[in-house]
C-alpha cells in the first residue's frame, strides 16, 4: 500500500491534520526546528560568502532518526510546515535531512486547518521556495553576526551575561528613549472653565466648555494659562447674558475595526485583558493548531496567527455575511462588503486572523477550550464578524454659546443605530488607544450628554462656573500594546518576532512592569547608552528599519 509522509512542526498540528488525509497518509512532528547555527560558536563561515554551518539541535537527535526511518518507508514525502519564511526554512533542513530533492513537488502549503484546505494543499504541491528560504537564513545569519558583535562588547564594558540584537535593542532604546522624555518634560499649567447652563432654572444643567472668542463673525481659539488670566476671564463674564448661537445637528458612522492581525491581535488582548504578547500569541497557537472538541475531535479554529494582512478571502467573506443576515437581520448587512487597506509595509502573505469554521461560534466550544483560548477565540470571532457589519450611526450635536463675546461650547451625540456595535453590548468603548504627544492636555474638548432642544436665540440659565486647574501631560510609558503599535509604524520587527523580542526584554532584564507599563531598568539605560555611543546604527530605527526592508526583499 503506498504511503505518503506529512511532516508539521507540532504534534497538536500533526493530529488535526491527520483527522482530514486518513490511513494512507503518516502525519509527524518535527517539534519545531531541528537544525540550527551552534549555540557555543559563531558558526557562520565569514571567509565562504558568510556560508551558515548548521548543527542538528540537542536533543532532535530521536525526532529525526523516527523521521528518517518514517521517510524511507514511504512512497513519497510531503511538507507542511507553516507558510510563512521561518516554515520554509524548516521545510528546506527537513528535505535535507530527509533526503527530499527540495525542487521536486514536496512543499504544501495552508492558511487554515480545514479539510477544504488541507485536500486543496495534498493535490498541488510545489517546490521549496528557495527565496524564502534565504530571507529567512539572511536574517538569522544577520542576527548571529550582530549578536556575535555586541554582546562580547558589553560583556567587557558592563558584565558578563548581558546580550544584544537587531531588535530586541532597539526595542529597549525606544523604551529608554520614552523615559529620557518624561524625565525632561516640564508640565504647563493651564485651566478648563465649564459652565452649567439649562433653558430653565429648575432643569437639569448641562456642561459647555470655554472655547475662545468669536468676534465679527470669526471664532478664536483662546486658551487660558493661567489663574491670573482665569480671574481675568471670569470678571469678564460676570453679568453676562448665556445665548445659543448656532446649533449643528448631524450623524456620525462609527465604522468596524479591520479583521485582525499579529500585533493588533496583541495589542488588543493587552489592552481589553491585560495579557501579555507571549499569553496571546499561545493560545492563538493552540487555537490555530487545533483543540480537541468531543466528539468532533481535534479542530483548528483560527487561521494562520502570523500575519501582517488585513486581507480576508471571498468564500470568508460569504459565510460572515451569510452568518450576520441569519443571526442579526439585513440591516447589519452592508450592501457591499467592507475594503480595508493594509498598511505600506505590510507583506500580504497571508490573510487576516479570522474564524476558520464558521458553524463554531465561541459559544458552542467553550466547554472545551481553556479560559485564555475562549476568550481569545471571542475576541477573533467578534473582531471578524463584526467587520463585515453595518457601521453604528449616532445623532450628534454641537451647540455654540455665546456670553458677550467669550464662546463656550458643547457637544453630545446618542446611538442610533448600533450596526457592528451591536456584538459588542452597544455602548463597550473600543476605541483604539490613541497615542498621546509630548504635551498633550487631558480632555479638551469633551462631549456632554443630555443637551436639551436649543435654537439660535435661546436665552439660558447659568447655574454656575466651574475652573478646574490641569497640567500639560508627558507622553505615557509605552505598554505592550503601544510598543507593539510604535515598532509596527516604525517598520521595527516582524509579525513573529514582537512577542518574543518582548519576552526577551524582561529576561534580560532590561525592562520591569509598573503595572501595564513599561519602564526601562538601570541595566537597561546603562546597556542602551553605551550601545549609542559606540554602535548608533544598531540601535538607530531608520537603519534597523531600513534593513528589514531589505531582508524583505531577498
Amino acid at each position: 500500500m503506498t504511503k505518503t509522509l506529512v511532516v508539521v512542526e507540532s504534534p497538536a498540528k500533526a493530529k488535526t491534520i491527520a483527522r482530514y488525509l486518513g490511513k494512507d497518509f503518516d502525519v509527524r512532528a518535527s517539534v519545531g526546528h531541528i537544525r540550527d547555527l551552534p549555540a557555543s560558536t559563531l558558526g557562520v563561515d565569514v571567509k565562504k560568502d558568510f556560508k551558515p554551518m548548521y548543527l542538528t539541535l540537542p536533543g532532535k537527535e530521536k525526532v529525526v532518526r523516527e523521521l528518517k526511518s518514517a521517510a524511507e518507508k514511504a512512497d513519497r514525502v510531503l511538507l507542511a510546515t507553516d507558510p510563512d519564511r521561518e516554515g520554509e526554512a524548516i521545510a528546506w533542513h527537513l528535505a535535507n535531512l530527509l533526503k527530499v530533492d527540495e525542487n521536486s513537488a514536496s512543499r504544501i502549503v495552508f492558511n487554515e486547518i480545514t479539510q477544504k484546505a488541507v485536500t486543496r494543499a495534498v493535490d498541488e504541491p510545489r517546490a521549496i521556495d528557495s527565496n524564502l528560504v534565504n530571507a529567512q537564513q539572511s536574517r538569522r545569519i544577520l542576527d548571529r553576526l550582530v549578536g556575535y558583535e555586541l554582546s562580547p562588547f558589553l560583556w567587557q564594558k558592563i558584565r558578563k551575561g548581558l546580550s544584544a540584537g537587531r531588535v530586541q535593542s532597539v526595542a529597549t532604546r525606544l523604551i529608554v528613549m520614552r523615559e529620557r522624555e518624561i524625565d525632561a518634560f516640564i508640565p504647563e499649567e493651564y485651566w478648563r472653565l465649564t459652565a452649567l447652563l439649562s433653558k430653565t432654572k429648575d432643569e437639569v444643567p448641562f456642561g459647555s466648555l470655554f472655547h475662545g472668542k468669536k468676534k465679527n463673525g470669526r471664532v478664536s481659539r483662546v486658551a487660558i494659562h493661567s489663574k491670573e488670566e482665569l480671574d481675568q476671564l471670569l470678571d469678564e463674564l460676570k453679568g453676562q447674558v448665556f445665548i445659543v448661537d448656532e446649533v449643528k445637528k448631524g450623524t456620525r458612522k462609527r465604522r468596524p475595526y479591520a479583521p485582525f492581525t499579529t500585533s493588533t491581535l496583541q495589542q488588543s488582548a493587552s489592552r481589553a485583558m491585560g495579557f501579555q504578547s507571549k499569553r496571546t500569541m499561545r493560545a492563538a497557537q493552540n487555537l490555530y493548531e487545533g483543540v480537541i472538541l468531543g466528539d468532533q475531535g481535534q479542530t483548528s479554529l483560527v487561521t494562520y496567527i502570523r500575519t501582517d494582512s488585513v486581507r480576508v478571502s471571498q468564500e470568508a467573506v460569504n459565510e460572515a455575511r451569510t452568518l450576520i443576515e441569519t443571526q442579526y437581520g439585513k440591516e447589519y448587512l452592508p450592501a457591499k462588503s467592507p475594503f480595508y487597506r493594509n498598511k505600506s509595509k505590510a507583506q500580504d502573505a497571508h490573510e487576516a486572523i479570522r474564524p476558520s469554521h464558521f458553524d463554531l461560534p465561541p459559544h458552542k466550544v467553550k466547554d472545551f477550550l481553556t479560559s485564555d483560548q475562549y476568550r481569545v477565540y471571542e475576541m477573533i470571532w467578534k473582531r471578524f464578524i463584526a467587520s463585515q457589519m453595518e457601521p453604528a450611526v449616532y445623532d450628534k450635536v454641537s451647540v455654540d454659546i455665546l456670553a458677550g463675546e467669550h464662546l463656550f461650547r458643547a457637544r453630545g451625540e446618542n446611538l442610533i443605530f448600533p450596526g457592528w456595535l451591536t456584538l459588542y453590548g452597544y455602548t463597550e468603548d473600543l476605541e483604539e488607544e490613541k497615542p498621546k504627544k509630548d504635551g498633550d492636555t487631558e480632555d479638551d474638548e469633551p462631549d456632554f450628554a443630555d443637551i436639551p432642544e436649543l435654537e439660535p436665540g435661546d436665552t439660558l440659565h447659568l447655574h454656575r462656573l466651574e475652573p478646574e486647574q490641569k497640567f500639560t501631560q508627558p507622553p505615557p510609558r509605552y505598554t505592550e500594546a503601544s510598543l507593539i503599535r510604535e515598532m509596527e509604524e516604525l517598520g521595527i520587527g516582524r509579525p513573529s518576532t514582537y512577542a518574543p523580542t518582548i519576552s526577551t526584554l524582561f529576561d534580560r532584564l532590561y525592562v520591569e512592569r509598573e503595572g501595564r507599563q513599561l519602564k526601562p531598568t538601570e541595566l537597561g539605560v546603562t546597556v542602551t547608552t553605551m550601545l549609542e555611543a559606540h554602535f548608533r546604527n544598531i540601535v538607530d530605527t531608520d537603519f534597523t528599519a531600513e534593513m528589514e526592508n531589505e531582508l524583505d526583499e531577498v
